[in-house]
């Protein structure tokens, strides 16, 4: 099991195996993760197929085992780094040892680079996959259960958004991400 930082408030915050970094400036998928059922832990991938109008091959939500109802699922949820970061300072020393790694957060797809509400109302391809922003996802009280109490409030309104696949293909951690 890859060894965990344990310090909240300083760089790098998150940790996970194959994060990855881009020169500044540019936008790039950080970190992949899913869960093969509702409730079940967040894994760590370095590539992942995007199915168009499922998801990501082997998630919850293109299997249709996760916890919303098919009305209310998201294909795949997407977060920033930045955003991330804000939810760590507003969990504070209340947080736990590790931050916010592993994906506790319960999202799919890590950006780095900039914030979701540049995306909103966009497409955008992240490796051969084209995505398109559908609405922000906000946190709810299973997430607390999953994860840990009071991570849904500090995610608050910043935590991450729903997308849809629109041609699926590869994704890989990362891969730059081009808004078009």
């Amino acid at each position: 099991m890859p060894e965990r930082s344990r310090t909240i408030l300083r760089w790098p915050l998150f940790s996970w195996p194959g994060r990855h970094r881009r020169p500044h400036g540019e936008a790039c998928l950080s970190a992949i993760f899913i869960a093969p059922a509702a409730g079940a832990p967040m894994v760590a991938l370095t590539a992942v197929e995007a199915i168009t109008g499922l998801g990501l091959q082997g998630d919850r939500y293109a299997l249709k085992r996760g916890y919303w109802k098919v009305t209310e699922a998201c294909q795949v949820t997407l977060i920033s780094e930045h955003d991330l970061q804000h939810a760590v300072r507003r969990l504070g020393r209340n947080g736990p040892a590790d931050g916010i790694s592993g994906g506790s957060h319960r999202r799919n797809l890590v950006v780095s680079g900039l914030t979701t509400a540049a995306l909103q109302g966009r497409d955008f391809r992240i490796g051969e996959a084209l995505f398109r922003y559908r609405r922000p996802r906000p946190p709810c009280g299973y997430l607390d259960q999953v994860a840990y109490p009071g991570l849904a409030k500090a995610l608050g309104r910043n935590s991450g958004v729903c997308i849809e696949v629109i041609e699926g293909g590869q994704i890989r951690v990362g891969d730059q991400l081009r808004v078009e």
